[in-house]
């Protein structure tokens, strides 16, 4: 395998994924301890805030934190730290009206007696009793069931996203992507047949391959110019057609890159395919992602459309089934009464699951070419036939010339050998002695047979 092969990247090692597990549970831990029960808080706040009036001197605010709730009006009046001072001596419920309560302080326990509503501990209390509120019950949900499978799927997804802008020694995508790079110019050089030289000068940046003289590139250019033909000047003359030539159009003063673009990529494009040709640009975007991460999306691409949506797209998508079935068994199960409809950390958690993994089905489906994967496959095949076809031809060519140099040599070499064989045995007088009386005597035999026949048996 040369320096540019798939092997010049090593497969990613326990460094990059321990920092990417890392990463995840930092992340996730973040989300689930403060981002999510902030944002539930939020919606449930403003989806069913009680009204109330300002004449009441009551309030609908945090009567300590974490715990949102209808306040007295004597609680209303008070300091925020007067009010833990006496949430913290004589509890919740001479502060509170139980018909509104939002409490997101997890590791808390309240009672009836001393709070005014129960709360075990580990779990959220959403209260609203009013009219257009949660019923006459309170929900109850367990963060640990409802909630961790979308911290992690939130987790996971900053994780991997971050991991494009380490460095390739401990970024896990970040590997992934550099050693796509040197994957996808394999393909290339597999598909086309042009060598690895002339595959680094179809992936280079426009900006590197402008800072090189057109007598560098000439002739890596001419070999795709002649490579690419689809005709030869006598086919075209044939037809009244005239071809344009490559030092018509391959002058001094032509960008190298607008003659890649303009004239190399479409000829590619035409005699290949135009697989072969997004390949080339999706690999020379992943290379300016390796010189400025900052440019996320030709990596991301680069990895998505030409390892991870051709490998694992049957995975996602059987997931994604997989979700779908356990999330219908759980909906199911709750239609049955088995999971009470105060305490639905069960559903979120099929919920979240089942979202996570659509949302990677879509996310996979953007980065899936247009064609199906069998036209896809059979693109493929048809532009490493034509390159194996020119090999082909030209081993054929070579094979021809040397058969018919062997054949005709070889049948002079036999006919001299004939003529000198005859010559030596006609230039040897015993030689011709032999013969002649090996001759004679069969005449001789042959004729007393026929004059004297054997006479036959009567037994």
């Amino acid at each position: 395998m040369t320096a540019g092969g798939h092997a010049a990247v090593p497969k990613a090692g326990f460094q990059h994924t321990a920092v990417l597990l890392a990463l995840t549970t930092a992340i996730a831990a973040v989300f689930y301890l403060f981002v999510i029960p902030t944002a539930v808080q939020m919606a449930v706040s403003n989806l069913f805030a009680p009204e109330v009036s300002e004449k009441s001197g009551e309030k609908f605010d945090f009567v300590i934190p974490g715990v949102k709730t209808l306040m007295t009006k004597d609680a209303s009046a008070m300091a925020p730290g007067e009010r833990q001072t006496k949430a913290a001596a004589e509890g919740l419920k001479k502060m509170i009206k139980s018909e509104y309560v939002f409490d997101f302080e997890t590791g808390a326990h309240r009672t009836v007696e001393r709070d005014g509503y129960l709360k075990e501990h580990g779990t959220w209390v959403l209260r609203a009793t009013g009219e257009g509120g949660l019923g006459e019950n309170s929900i109850i949900i367990e963060p640990p069931i409802g909630f961790i499978v979308l911290s992690l799927a939130i987790g996971f997804t900053f994780a991997i996203f971050i991991t494009f802008f380490f460095p390739s020694s401990i970024g896990f995508m970040a590997q992934k992507v550099e050693r796509e790079i040197h994957h996808t110019k394999t393909k290339i050089r597999l598909q086309s047949g042009f060598p690895d030289e002339i595959v680094e000068l179809l992936t280079m940046p426009d900006r590197d391959l402008d800072q090189l003289e057109h007598k560098d590139v000439r002739a890596a250019f001419k070999v795709i110019w002649d490579r690419t033909a689809q005709e030869s000047e006598d086919e075209a003359k044939a037809r009244g057609r005239r071809l344009i030539r490559f030092d018509e159009i391959f002058t001094p003063e032509v960008a190298l890159s607008e003659f890649r673009k303009e004239a190399l990529f479409i000829r590619i494009n035409e005699y290949f395919s135009d697989f072969v040709v997004k390949e080339i640009l999706d690999t020379t975007a992943g290379i300016e992602w390796s010189r400025n991460r900052t440019k996320l999306f030709g990596g991301l691409r680069l990895y998505m459309a030409h390892h991870f949506t051709e490998k694992y797209s049957n995975n996602v998508t059987g997931l994604a089934y997989f979700g779908a079935a356990i999330l219908i068994v759980i909906i199911g199960i709750r239609g049955l009464k088995f999971i009470p409809a105060t305490k639905p950390s069960l559903i979120l958690a099929a919920i979240s699951l089942e979202g996570a993994l659509l949302a990677l089905l879509a996310f996979g489906l953007v980065y899936t070419e247009g064609e199906e994967r069998m036209d896809k496959l059979m693109k493929k095949m048809e532009d490493a036939s034509k390159s194996q076809l020119e090999t082909m031809k030209d081993v054929s060519e070579d094979m021809h010339s040397m058969a018919s140099a062997l054949v005709g040599e070889t049948s002079e070499i036999i006919k001299k050998k004939v003529e000198l064989a005859i010559a030596e045995a006609l230039a040897s007088d015993d030689n011709v002695k032999r013969v002649v009386s090996d001759k004679v005597a069969e005449k001789i035999i042959v004729a007393m047979r026929e004059a004297f026949p054997t006479p036959k048996s009567n037994g």
